[in-house]
This record gives structure tokens, C-alpha cells and sequence, in this order.
């Protein structure tokens, strides 16, 4: 950074912490704004208070996104009195949606900035050090800018085998209870041979597995081509590119689920036997009142599609429970659907109003919380049953597993993850690298994971340092 901050610190590199809320679109966000903050010669720490620069990467889905950002931001005010040289930023989508609101609630808050500008991220925080706080939200990306696409500005990813790769932005769908319209603007397809370049570089990197990233990933194209999307053919290329072993996405629109992605998901070796495909809700009443554009009938029709087509599937979703005017009676269909849909594992959640939704204008129909959470208990019960019924099914095979690292709960314990994307603990005597793969078989389940002994270790990892990778 170019500001003067006394003699002492030009004999010492500056430190940085970037903590981030929500889903992977953040996650990969944040990637980036580690990079951008390296390639400026900062340093990773997990200590706030070592930090010099503090990035929180907000999310603004659920309600308790809102108050962790908020209550961590009240820990910094505290930070900030003591060393007001303290740098802070506040970016991701509820930066997007309340702009101004973040500093008249925070007003410690040095940078506040939107989905749209990631990659101003290190140029504010060197002009607030100059001129003072800064409030820059861009409205929307622009097509021709780069920069406006995460994957295209340097990257610390906190896995060496494992990558993000950003194929769109924004998302056109209309959905009654989501912001991200709103805080991500239009869909904007990137082109599919930079794409496929980022992958190859990732790969001559040592990566091994990517995953995909979009709102609606299988309308990939669509705004490219008159030809309709090119996911199909975005995963078949992707898939193709040497040293590649596992292709992952999310996340798909159920409406949006073409027979030609099936197929490339059927006939592509890489491509992992996962498809996660939000349901919502299993009454067609409460669909429609989400203008989610399909019927459960419908959902169920392609979900039996893609288990026909792709063999050993593993399909995951997400479930509100308690959007506005759900009745006993759509809840129940909800749970007829869930228990025919047989899902290896689900996301639920109880609804909550996010302000510049259509549903959280629907005030007069919100559901009582404490039905919600009996709602919420008897349906996390159904997915638990099938969960375990998926998982007992497997006990006795041997499944290839990435090594993802140690248990939280057991240091001598490690994890993996299966190609359907389950989560296998096992115990080894021997260390075993990140990101090798290994051979487990399976001899106890769980609903929400299986419990394994180790065969054998079938590859190393490929890479040795951690990059900083630049596309284009």
C-alpha cells in the first residue's frame, strides 16, 4: 500500500484477513480478493488482531448472514479504537444491496464495495488510506470487462488439487424469495475458450478438480449463442482437458435441465455422478407463488431422467420450509415429493424475508415460526431416512475418495470425498497429502456421512507450491 504509515512497517509485510459469508460464489470471491491483496505484497493471517486490512465478504440470502456480519463488525469497532491505522472493507452482495446503509450502521467501515467491482478491491483500500472512506457499488458488470468475472484476477485458493471456476454472472430468473438478481444483476455467460484456457492453466498447476460456478449453471450460453446454452458442451470440454480428473458444478435450475446435459454428464469420465437440483417446495401451489416455472410432477419426471441416464447418481436439493401461505396441505405434498424423490442429502431451510424480495412483501402470509420449525423437524426427518437408506447401500463397496485432510473431531482420522460427493471418514497410520486420491471402502453409513477403511493410496498430488493464478 502507498499510504504513509510509519518507518516500522516498511521492514515488515503487511498482513490481511479475509472472512467470508454465504455460498461458493463467495467463497470464490474472496479467493480473488486474497490474490488481488497478495500480488500487493500483503500476508495471510487468521488473527484479526494481527491483521492490517480486514475484508468481510458479506452475504445477504438469510437473515443470519445479516447479524454475523453486523455483530463481527461491532468486535472491529473495538479493534478499530485501539489501532485506528486498522483498515476495513465490506463487500459481497449485502454491501450491493445496502450500499450507504453499511457505513450509517458501521461507520468504522473504511471501504464498502458490491458484487460487481471484486476487483477494485486492493485499489480502494489504497485510496481510503489516502483520501478516506470510500463507498464505491457498481450497478451492474459490464460484458466487455473482465474483471468483472471473478476467475479472471489472481487467486489464493485455500486448496492446491481443487478449484472454482466462475462461468457466469448474475442470473435472469425471477425467483419470489432471492435477492441475488438484484445483487448480481443480469446473467452474463464467459466465453467458453477462456474457459477451457483457465482449466488447462489450473491444471498444468496441479489442480485436479474443479467445480463449475453459477447461478444457473445449465442456462450457461444462452446470452452467447442464438443456438440456445452450451452447457452440455462447456462440461464435455472441460472434461476433456488433460490432468482433469473430476468435474463438479453448481448449481443448476431444475427447469433449465436438458436431455443433451444428461448425456454429457453420462458420457464424459470426468464428470462426477452428482447433481444437486433445488426442489423448493413439492406443492404446486407454493411453486408457482415462488415463479419457480415447473410443476413437482415435472421435477420429479427429470429427476428420474437423470437417474436413468447417469449411473450410481447421487442428487442433493434445497427445501423451504414456511414460504408465505404454505398450508398444512403444501407441506404435506412437500413431503410426499422429498420421500419419492429418495435425496442423498438436503439443504432446508425456514424461510426467511430478505428485504427486495417479492416474498418478503407478502407479510400477511408469513407462517407463525414455531410451525415452521415443527414443519422443519418432520421434513429434516424424511431427508435423514433416505440419507441413511442411500448410505447403508453402499457399505461393502470400495469408493475412490479425494483426501480433503484431518477430521475436526480426530486428528488421526482423515477425510474424503467420493465422485458422488459424500463425505467418507477413515482411519491411516501414515500421512496422506491433500489431494491424494485413495481407495476406501465403505463399512459403516450414517446419514450424512460413511465410515470407511483404506485400501490403498492411488495417486499423489501433482502440485508442490500454492500459485497465484491470472487468466488473460
Amino acid at each position: 500500500m502507498s499510504a504513509n504509515r510509519g518507518p516500522s512497517l516498511l521492514l515488515m509485510p503487511r498482513k490481511y484477513v479475509v472472512r467470508t459469508f454465504g455460498c461458493q460464489m463467495n467463497e470464490h470471491d474472496s479467493e480473488r480478493i486474497a490474490g488481488l491483496l497478495e500480488a500487493d505484497g500483503y500476508e495471510m493471517t487468521t488473527s484479526i488482531e494481527e491483521a492490517d486490512v480486514v475484508v468481510l465478504n458479506s452475504c445477504c440470502i438469510r437473515e443470519n448472514a445479516d447479524n454475523k456480519l453486523y455483530g463481527l463488525l461491532g468486535h472491529l469497532k473495538v479493534e478499530k479504537d485501539r489501532r485506528p491505522d486498522l483498515q476495513i472493507a465490506v463487500g459481497g452482495c449485502l454491501a450491493q444491496k445496502d450500499r450507504e446503509l453499511v457505513r450509517r450502521r458501521a461507520g468504522h467501515v473504511d471501504v464498502v464495495f458490491g458484487t460487481h467491482n471484486v476487483h477494485r478491491a486492493g485499489e480502494l483500500l489504497r485510496l481510503a488510506a489516502e483520501h478516506g472512506p470510500i463507498v464505491e457499488i457498481l450497478d451492474e458488470a459490464a460484458r466487455d470487462d473482465a474483471d468483472a468475472f471473478p476467475s479472471s484476477l489472481p487467486a489464493r485458493r485455500e486448496l492446491d488439487h481443487a478449484a472454482w471456476v466462475t462461468i457466469q454472472v448474475g442470473c435472469d430468473n425471477s425467483c419470489a424469495f432471492c435477492i441475488v438478481p438484484s445483487v448480481r444483476g443480469r446473467e452474463i455467460s464467459r466465453p467458453l475458450d477462456d474457459l477451457v484456457d483457465e482449466v488447462r492453466q489450473l491444471a498444468a498447476a496441479g489442480v485436479v478438480e474443479v467445480t463449475l460456478l453459477g447461478q444457473n449453471v445449465n442456462s450457461y450460453g444462452r446470452d452467447l449463442t442464438k443456438r440456445g446454452p452450451m452447457f452440455a458442451s462447456l462440461l464435455r470440454a472441460v472434461g476433456a482437458v488433460e490432468g482433469i480428473r473430476r468435474v463438479r458444478y453448481t448449481s443448476p435450475h431444475p427447469k433449465d435441465l436438458r436431455p443433451e446435459t444428461i448425456a454429457a454428464m453420462a458420457s464424459t469420465p470426468t464428470v462426477c455422478e452428482h447433481l444437486h437440483l433445488p426442489l423448493q417446495s413439492g406443492s404446486d401451489r407454493v411453486l408457482a407463488a415462488m415463479h419457480r416455472g415447473y410443476r413437482a410432477e415435472r421435477y420429479l419426471e427429470k429427476l428420474a431422467a437423470a437417474r436413468e441416464g447417469i449411473d450410481d447418481l447421487a442428487v442433493s436439493t434445497d427445501i423451504i420450509v414456511g414460504f408465505p401461505g404454505e398450508t398444512d396441505a403444501d407441506f404435506d405434498q412437500t413431503l410426499q415429493v422429498v420421500a419419492e424423490a429418495e435425496f442423498d442429502s438436503a439443504y432446508t431451510f425456514i424461510f426467511s424475508p430478505r428485504s427486495g424480495t417479492e416474498a418478503a412483501e407478502m407479510v400477511d402470509r408469513f407462517v407463525p415460526h414455531e410451525i415452521c420449525v415443527e414443519r422443519f423437524d418432520r421434513l429434516r426427518a424424511v431427508v435423514e431416512r433416505a440419507g441413511r437408506r442411500k448410505h447403508s447401500a453402499r457399505v461393502g463397496r470400495v469408493e475412490e475418495v479425494v483426501v480433503e485432510g484431518p477430521s475436526k473431531r480426530d486428528p488421526t482420522v482423515l477425510t474424503g470425498r467420493t465422485r458422488q460427493n459424500k463425505l467418507v471418514h477413515f482411519a491411516t497410520v501414515d500421512p496422506i497429502r491433500i489431494g491424494s486420491f485413495a481407495d476406501v471402502r465403505v463399512i459403516d453409513a450414517a446419514a450424512h456421512y460413511l465410515m470407511g477403511e483404506l485400501v490403498g493410496v492411488t495417486a499423489r498430488p501433482r502440485h508442490r507450491t500454492r500459485i497465484a493464478l491470472s487468466v488473460g
